[in-house]
C-alpha cells in the first residue's frame, strides 16, 4: 500500500524507513564475563604479569647461557658480572640460567597438580549428587583430607614416596581435591532449587542429564576463580616443600630450592635470593589479579 499524506500534520504515514527497521532488529551484544574480566586492569596487569614469568620459562633453553647445573669457577659472583647477569650461586652455578629453568619447573609442577586436584574434585562432587549415601561418604572423605595440615601432608607423603616431582605433585592434587569438590558440591545444592530444573524434570529429562546438561554449565563458574587461586597456593606449596627439602631431589632447580639455597649468603650476596623473590612475588601477584577480575566480573 503506499504511503498516503497527512493533511493534519503535513507529514507522510507508512511503513517505517529501513534503515529503522535494520536497526531495531540488530540483535544484542553477547556477554563474555571471562573475556571482559580479563579487559579490565586488574585483568590485563595480571595477564601481564603471569605472561612474563611463563614466557620467561618456556624461552629458558633459549635465554639461559649455561646449564642449570654447569659450574664455573666463579663462586657467589655479583651482579653483572661478564657471562653472568644475575651473578653466580655458592657452587659457581649461573643463577639466571637456575632461575629460568627453576621457573620451568615450578610451571610443570603446578600446571599438572592443580588439574589433576580439580578433576578429581568435580568427579567427587557429581559422585556426591547421585546419591545422599555417596554424599555422605565423599564428605567424610574430604574431612579426612582437610584434617590433615599442608605441612604434615606433605611431610607423609614424602617419608613414604621420598623426594621428588611426583610427591610434590600428589601432595598439591590432595589438598585440592575437597577445595574443588566442596565449591561444585554447594554450586550443585543451590542450582537445584532454581525453577529451570523443575521444568526440565516435568519435561521428562532424567536426573544424570538434568544434573550434566543444566546444574553443571550454571554451577561451574567460580570453578574458573578457583583454579586461579589453586595455582597461587600451589606455587606456595612447592616452594614450601622445596625450601624444607622436602621437594624436588637437588640439583635440578626450583624457585623453592633456590631461595632454600641462598638463605646461608644472605648478608654476602643479597642477589642470590633476589631472582626467586621477585619472581615468585610477579606470579602470585598476577595469578591473584586475575582471580580477583574473574570473581568481580561473574558476581556482576
Amino acid at each position: 500500500m503506499p504511503p498516503t499524506a497527512d493533511l493534519t500534520t503535513g507529514l507522510t504515514s507508512g511503513p517505517p524507513p529501513a534503515t529503522t527497521t535494520r536497526t531495531a532488529r540488530r540483535p544484542a551484544r553477547n556477554r563474555h564475563p571471562y573475556r571482559d574480566a580479563l579487559s579490565t586492569a586488574r585483568g590485563r596487569t595480571g595477564l601481564v604479569l603471569v605472561g612474563a614469568v611463563v614466557l620467561a620459562g618456556l624461552l629458558a633453553p633459549l635465554l639461559a647461557g649455561y646449564g642449570p647445573t654447569e659450574q664455573s669457577g666463579r663462586s657467589l659472583a655479583a651482579l653483572g658480572t661478564s657471562g653472568h647477569p644475575l651473578g653466580t650461586d655458592d657452587l659457581g652455578r649461573d643463577l639466571l640460567s637456575r632461575l629460568l629453568y627453576g621457573i620451568r619447573a615450578d610451571l610443570g609442577i603446578i600446571a599438572t597438580a592443580v588439574p589433576v586436584g580439580a578433576v578429581l574434585g568435580c568427579l567427587s562432587a557429581l559422585v556426591a549428587a547421585a546419591h545422599p549415601v555417596a554424599d555422605t561418604v565423599v564428605q567424610r572423605i574430604f574431612d579426612l583430607l582437610l584434617a590433615f595440615p599442608g605441612l604434615i601432608l606433605a611431610l607423609a607423603v614424602t617419608a613414604v614416596l621420598g623426594p621428588g616431582r611426583l610427591p610434590v605433585v600428589l601432595v598439591i592434587a590432595l589438598a585440592e581435591i575437597p577445595v574443588f569438590g566442596r565449591l561444585l558440591r554447594g554450586g550443585i545444592l543451590v542450582q537445584r532449587e532454581r525453577e529451570y530444573v523443575t521444568a526440565a524434570r516435568v519435561g521428562g529429562s532424567s536426573g544424570p542429564r538434568v544434573l550434566l546438561r543444566h546444574i553443571l554449565p550454571n554451577a561451574a563458574d567460580p570453578l574458573i576463580v578457583q583454579i586461579a587461586v589453586s595455582l597461587t597456593v600451589a606455587v606456595f606449596i612447592e616452594g614450601a616443600m622445596s625450601f624444607l627439602g622436602v621437594g624436588v631431589r637437588p640439583p635440578e632447580p626450583t624457585l623453592g630450592a633456590v631461595l632454600s639455597q641462598s638463605m646461608p649468603y644472605l648478608a654476602q650476596a643479597p642477589h642470590f635470593a633476589a631472582g626467586p623473590l621477585i619472581t615468585v612475588t610477579a606470579l602470585v601477584l598476577g595469578l591473584s589479579l586475575i582471580a580477583e577480575a574473574l570473581n568481580r566480573e561473574i558476581r556482576r
